[in-house]
C-alpha cells in the first residue's frame, strides 16, 4: 500500500472517483456533486481556509485506489485546553489495516501541526455538510451533502480508537401523516395569543428575512458546543447557494410583536433531483437538473434544514405552534410526501422531543467520533451545555 498527498489535477479527480468503485452496485447511494466536494477544497470558495488548513490523501494497492482521507484544522479551536483536529472524507475498502494507514496520516499531520485530539467524519466547515459516520439508515437516500458510507465504516472506525462523542438522528414523516394531541394542545396557547404571527419566507424581501434568521439562529443555537456564531454574511451567502431552490411555502418564521424569536426552514431535497447527474452539474447535468426539478418534478421529499426558537420564547408553545401554522401549506397545497428532520444532536434533547411530538420515527443515525492522542484520556459524550 502507498498513500499519496493529493497535489495533481488527477490526483484530485482520484480522490472523488474513489466513491464509484467503493459503492459499485449500492442502489441507495448517490453520487455527490463533483463541484461540492472541490468547493470545501478550494482556498477561493471555502472561508474555513481563513482560519484553518487541509491536507488530503490517497491510498493505493499497486495502481488501484483502495481509500482516501483528508485533515483540517481551525484556528478558532487554539485556545481550548485539548487542541481538537478533524478528518473527514473517508473512503475505504473493508480493509482494517487500509483503514489505519488512512488514520495513522491524518493523525501525524495535526500532530505536527501541534493538535491532540482528532474529531471525525467531519467535515471542513461548518456541521451542516458532510458531517459523522452513517451507521443505520443503509436502505434510505443519502440527503444532499450528507455522508452516506459502507456498514463496516463503523467497525475500521471503533477499531483503531475512535470513541463516540455523539450521535446525529434524521428523523422521518410522512407529510400527510396527523400530529400528536400533545403537539396541538400546546400550540394553541401561542396561537390565541395576538402577539405571535407566523408567516412563510417572501424573496422579494429576503435580506430582511436573512437577517432575521440570523439573529434567531445566533441566540437559539451558538450555546451549543462546537456551533460558531453566525455574520450576516455567511447568512446571506447560505441564501444565495439556496436560491435557486428555494421553495418560499416551506420556510416559516416565527415573530413575537414583530420580533424574530423562531424558524423551521426547510428545502426540497435535491438529492431526488441530483441523483440523475452522476456528479456531474455541466450543461447536461443542468438540463437534466430543470427537467426533474421544473418539469417532471421528481422531487416529493422536503428536508428540515434547521429548526430553532429563541431561549425567552421555548417552552411556550411556540415550537408547536410554529409547525401547527406551516401544516396546513405543506400537508394540503404542495406535493411533498416525505419530511425528514435531519442532523439533530443527540445532547439538543428539546429539539428530539419536538420531533417526536410531530409523529416521526427514526430513519438514520450519524456517529461523530474523537480520537485523543494521549490513549490515556477518555473521551467524554458531549452533552447540552
Amino acid at each position: 500500500m502507498n498513500i499519496t498527498k493529493v497535489v495533481s489535477e488527477k490526483d484530485r479527480k482520484d480522490f472523488i472517483d474513489i466513491g464509484c468503485s467503493i459503492y459499485k452496485g449500492d442502489k441507495n447511494w448517490i453520487r455527490p456533486l463533483d463541484k461540492d466536494i472541490n468547493f470545501v477544497f478550494d482556498k477561493k470558495t471555502n472561508k474555513a481556509f481563513r482560519k484553518g488548513e487541509v491536507e488530503r490523501w490517497i491510498l493505493k494497492d499497486n495502481s488501484r485506489i483502495i481509500g482516501r482521507i483528508a485533515a483540517f484544522y481551525s484556528k478558532k479551536n487554539s485556545k481550548e485546553k485539548n487542541k481538537v483536529g478533524g478528518c473527514g472524507f473517508f473512503e475505504c475498502i473493508d480493509n482494517q489495516t487500509a483503514a489505519r494507514t488512512l488514520f495513522d496520516t491524518a493523525r501525524k499531520w495535526l500532530e505536527k501541526k501541534g493538535y491532540d485530539s482528532m474529531d471525525g467524519p467531519i467535515n471542513f466547515g461548518e456541521r451542516d455538510k458532510w458531517w459523522g459516520c452513517l451507521v443505520e439508515g443503509f436502505d434510505i437516500d443519502p440527503n444532499y451533502l450528507q455522508n452516506y458510507g459502507k456498514p463496516y465504516y463503523k467497525n475500521l472506525f471503533e477499531d483503531y480508537g475512535f470513541q463516540l462523542l455523539f450521535r446525529q438522528l434524521t428523523f422521518l414523516k410522512k407529510v400527510r401523516s396527523p400530529l400528536s394531541d400533545r403537539l396541538s394542545e400546546r400550540a394553541e396557547k401561542a396561537l390565541k395569543d395576538p402577539n405571535y404571527n407566523f408567516k412563510t419566507l417572501e424573496k422579494k424581501n429576503i435580506d430582511k428575512y436573512i437577517k432575521d434568521f440570523t439573529k434567531i439562529y445566533n441566540e437559539a443555537w451558538s450555546k451549543y458546543p462546537g456551533v460558531s456564531k453566525l455574520e450576516l454574511s455567511q447568512a446571506r451567502l447560505l441564501f444565495s447557494q439556496l436560491k435557486p431552490i428555494l421553495d418560499e411555502k416551506i420556510l416559516w418564521f416565527a415573530y413575537y410583536n414583530n420580533d424574530p424569536i423562531g424558524f423551521f426552514i426547510s428545502i426540497p431535497e435535491m438529492n431526488q433531483i441530483f441523483k440523475h447527474v452522476n456528479g456531474k452539474l455541466d450543461l447536461i447535468g443542468k438540463i437534466k437538473t430543470f427537467y426533474h426539478l421544473k418539469i417532471k418534478k421528481s422531487c416529493k421529499k422536503m428536508v428540515g434544514l434547521v429548526f430553532g426558537i429563541v431561549p425567552k420564547h421555548q417552552g411556550k408553545g411556540v415550537d408547536g405552534a410554529l409547525i401547527m401554522a406551516s401544516r396546513e401549506t405543506i400537508q394540503e397545497k404542495l406535493g411533498y410526501e416525505d419530511l425528514e428532520l435531519n442532523w439533530i444532536p443527540d445532547f439538543n434533547k428539546s429539539m428530539i422531543k419536538v420531533a417526536e411530538q410531530t409523529q416521526v420515527e427514526l430513519g438514520k443515525v450519524h456517529h461523530t467520533y474523537r480520537f485523543n492522542f494521549d490513549r490515556s484520556i477518555p473521551v467524554e459524550r458531549i452533552t447540552k451545555k
